[in-house]
């Protein structure tokens, strides 16, 4: 039985409940740091120390991280419109800013920050980025993606300066059960709404998120301080994915491709001020994108084993099954 206290910030979204959840089952102490508004439905039913606060908030972070052996930044916002660069700026980086400074005042031991694989270079199918690319997407204008990065730096920064004991996990894109906003199974729920559907040219890579969790886990007593982890599946490209995700549903659809200039056209006009939507260019960027990436790294020295994409999108797609979402 593990007693260690861990302090989990972001745990009431997609990724915090099932660390949670998982921190549990392997008998960690957990302290969660939760707005007081917060829907907490995810991990309603786990038993944890919550503690009622803003990350935002200097204050409530050394509170919330007072006794606690190792700290996990989960918490972050990822909505890509309708964000001003303030708030992501807020919630990313200023927020990361406090919690490693409670950490170091508090003397953890381990401080595990979970960035995103964006703030490192994708590569093609091929030759799939890794952790020595260095940040390419910035030209992708995306709030959400240059916040983590400077976040990332920022954390490194503290490993060198003021002896941060922290290691960084760089997750792909996340599919699994408890996706209960949802938030990276809008994907997977868009593909299951549809009989005609419409898909961008690009691609990304799709990791289960047990296995996530199970890299942070194991970041705690393997990864080495200061390094990045890239916790990356399989590869597809968005055409595989729907045609997987058709596979397993049963269901009778027709897939057509959008062209690149077709998609980032209407990419541009999302972006016009006054019109609003779920499309701007950042957004049809990416998607046109090859964001492909290679877990080997984590492979090696986590000693993580990835789970097959099929697994993942059947397990996502008979838990928004059974629980009515479609």
């Amino acid at each position: 039985m593990n007693r260690k206290k861990v302090l989990i910030t972001g745990a009431n979204g997609f990724l915090g409940a099932n660390l949670t959840r998982e921190l549990f089952r392997l008998g960690y102490d957990i302290r969660v740091i939760i707005r007081p508004t917060a829907d907490i439905q995810g991990i309603a039913d786990i038993p944890c120390d919550v503690f009622y606060g803003h990350i935002d908030n200097s204050d409530q972070v050394h509170e919330a991280v007072k006794g606690c052996d190792i700290v996990i930044h989960a918490a972050c916002i990822t909505g890509q419109w309708g964000i001003s660069f303030e708030a992501y700026e807020r919630a990313n980086f200023t927020a990361t800013k406090y919690i490693t400074a409670a950490s170091i005042a508090h003397k953890v031991e381990k401080f595990i920050y979970v960035s995103t694989a964006n703030t490192i270079g994708p590569g093609k199918k091929n030759n799939p980025g890794n952790e020595l690319n260095g940040f390419t997407l910035f030209q992708a204008n995306s709030g959400y993606i240059n916040s983590k990065y400077l976040a990332q730096q920022y954390v490194l920064e503290q490993v060198t300066n003021r002896q941060l004991p922290a290691v960084v996990v760089n997750p792909t894109f996340m599919i699994g059960p408890h996706d209960v906003k949802p938030s990276s199974g809008q994907l997977l729920l868009y593909g299951l709404k549809h009989r005609l559907l419409f898909y961008p040219p690009g691609g990304k890579n799709f990791v289960h998120i047990k296995d996530v969790c199970r890299g942070i886990i194991n970041a705690i007593s393997r990864g080495k301080t200061g390094d990045c982890y890239l916790l990356a599946g399989q590869n597809l490209s968005y055409g595989e994915f729907f045609r997987l995700l058709k596979k397993i549903s049963g269901k009778r659809q027709v897939l057509i491709r959008i062209p690149a200039f077709v998609l980032k056209l209407g990419g541009l006009i999302g972006s016009i001020p006054g019109i609003s939507g779920k499309l701007n260019y950042s957004t049809a960027y990416m998607l046109c994108l090859d964001n492909y990436y290679s877990g080997k790294k984590s492979e090696r020295e986590l000693q993580l084993s990835y789970t097959p994409v099929e697994t993942a999108v059947k397990g996502a797609f008979t838990w928004f099954k059974e629980n009515n979402y479609f």
